[in-house]
């Protein structure tokens, strides 16, 4: 059969099961999208306001469903538009196939209009990505791609397509999609025992959870283990849902603004259980002073983890769920009770509270967590906010808690929140914001009001960027430069304008009849909430300290 490039394209995306495209057309683009027109009663095309807003829909459908995301956008300027959201993707391991398309074959290398070498400049942040010029490679390496995007550490693949490739034509015939099989060729037998080994004489231990947990779905496997292991359970801010924020023995985030009793207990411990993390600079704090009384093992899918960040004792190299599955059987379940009263203690002496006089963002966060019954789709943008949201919403589930955790991409949120409601229709997604976040890409509320995606925008608002002002508050003297937000901007009319219902709410009373109404609305809703600017994330670790030397509020009084 033969079919253009275009038709290809369509065809290929639903060998592969594609439901839904975020994207913006242009010239370049201009056959994919009229082949797609013929096919909307299979695919649907979500027309964002920006191409960023488009690669960060695809990233939030992929890390909500587990599926791959998809996004399009034309040449030039609609290409490099999406490079903020595909490394957002590639730093947090996310499946998106971003299809581009450029000028034709001759004008390549001319300084065309519109022209630009996208693959060059998304190189360093995709897994892999592709130039297709001839029509004849366009089957296959889209195949390669999606299977690419999927297997063992998920990530970002690019395939940018001439237009004259998707006008040509060429013999075409429907293929099955590759089979994903978890990666366990490296899991061996030497390297099983020696982590069994490891955790029968620890007296100790401490389970350190992060986002390769979440992507391997190992979630029910890791409470086995937990079990047999009999020891407490922190997480990185990847890895929230993987283990139940509602068991007892979660103690909350490690890490600069993780608990106390987590930072504390990883110092003390003798043997940290590392499953699924890459150990970043913000778990750390001093690399050094890092979980000195402790042996490192660490289960990762990743083989340039190991060793990448902290030296570690002993390693498993595999899919997590895989390990997990092999190595539970071989341990004898032990008994730690000690060690679990000694966690205990420090959570009855460190418990997570916050100052409740007056609306703040862990009031909103708690609230949020009591009206939806712990049970939404929690996307956030990057800031203070995001750490309310990480520290004060118990997530039970994996794929519950949506956000840039390593890039820190602010105006992720948004979009995010958009592509996981169009992937969880039945699900409560609400998106956790701040005002200067917001301000990065609110034009997406105009998309959601077009489509009628039913996503809550809570604007936590403090006319201040909040985390550099918290920063420039502890470390920079109180020199505020350039952080002050204060101005004449009417949250709620902008939200109108745009096409969403908005809400104020500067009480605790009018945020709890608002987050009411917004539950229950049709279409977006913006509820914009006022607090006081230095409001602050409780606890910290300042920067290049050591985790153990973490504080609070009633620390620097």
């Amino acid at each position: 059969m033969q079919l253009t490039g275009s038709q290809i394209v369509i065809e290929c995306l639903k060998e592969q099961g594609v439901d839904t495209v975020f994207g913006y057309p242009g010239g370049a683009i201009l056959n994919v999208y009229d082949e797609l027109y013929k096919h909307s009663d299979e695919i649907r095309h979500v027309l964002t306001s920006h191409e960023q807003g488009a690669s960060h829909a695809a990233d939030g459908y992929a890390r909500s469903t587990g599926k791959v995301g998809v996004c399009f956008a034309t040449s030039g300027p609609g290409a490099t538009n999406l490079v903020t959201g595909i490394a957002t993707a590639y730093m947090d391991s996310v499946p998106i196939v971003a299809i581009t398309c450029n000028v034709t074959t001759p004008l390549l290398g001319k300084d065309s209009f519109q022209e630009v070498d996208i693959a060059g400049i998304t190189m360093p942040i995709t897994k892999h990505n592709f130039i297709v010029k001839d029509v004849k490679d366009l089957a296959k390496t889209l195949r390669r791609a999606f299977t690419i995007a999927k297997t063992g550490r998920p990530g970002p693949v690019l395939v940018d397509i001439t237009k004259d490739a998707t006008a040509n034509k060429t013999d075409y015939k429907a293929v099955k999609p590759d089979e994903i099989v978890p990666l366990t060729k490296d899991i061996t037998k030497e390297s099983l025992e020696e982590a069994v080994k490891l955790i029968k004489h620890s007296k100790k231990p401490y389970i350190f959870v992060g986002g390769g947990a979440v992507i391997s779905g190992a979630d029910k496997e890791l409470k086995d283990f937990v079990e047999l292991v009999d020891a407490p359970v922190c997480d990185s801010l990847m890895g929230k849902g993987a283990y139940p924020g509602t068991d007892d023995r979660y103690t909350g985030m490690l890490g600069m603004h993780g608990t106390k009793v987590s930072n504390l207990g990883v110092s003390s411990c003798d043997l940290l259980i590392a499953i699924g993390t890459r150990f970043s600079d913000r778990v750390l704090g001093n690399p050094k002073t890092f979980a000195k009384k402790a042996k490192i093992l660490q289960f990762d899918v990743d083989p340039a983890e190991i060793n990448k960040n902290v030296v570690v004792t002993s390693q498993v190299i595999g899919d997590v769920k895989e390990i997990l599955k092999k190595i539970n059987p071989m341990i004898e379940k032990k008994d730690n009770s000690e060690w679990m009263d000694e966690i205990n203690s420090l959570k009855e002496k460190y418990p997570v509270t916050y100052n409740e006089n007056g609306l703040t963002g862990p009031y909103i966060i708690d609230k949020i967590y009591d009206k939806t019954k712990g049970d939404a789709i929690i996307t956030t943008e990057v800031g203070q906010h995001q750490m309310w949201a990480a520290q004060y919403y118990k997530y039970s589930r994996p794929r519950q808690f949506i956000t840039s955790g390593g890039l820190g991409t602010m105006g992720y949120g948004l979009g995010a929140s958009i592509g996981a409601k169009v992937g969880n229709p039945d699900t409560t997604v609400i998106n956790i914001a701040g005002d200067g976040c917001f301000r990065m890409n609110l034009n997406e509320i105009i998309t959601a009001a077009k489509e009628q995606v039913n996503v809550v925008e809570v604007i936590i608002n403090n006319q201040v960027l909040g985390m550099v002002r918290q920063w420039q508050d502890l470390f920079y003297e109180q020199r505020y430069s350039h952080t002050v937000l204060e101005g004449d901007v009417d949250y709620v009319r902008l939200a109108e304008a745009m096409g969403a219902t908005g809400y104020r709410a500067t009480s605790k009373e009018e945020f709890d009849e608002a987050i009411d109404k917004a539950l229950k609305a049709k279409g977006p809703v913006v509820i914009d909430c006022v607090i006081a600017k230095d409001d602050k994330v409780w606890p910290m670790v300042a920067p290049g300290s050591s985790i153990s030397k973490c504080f609070d509020e009633s620390d620097r009084k």
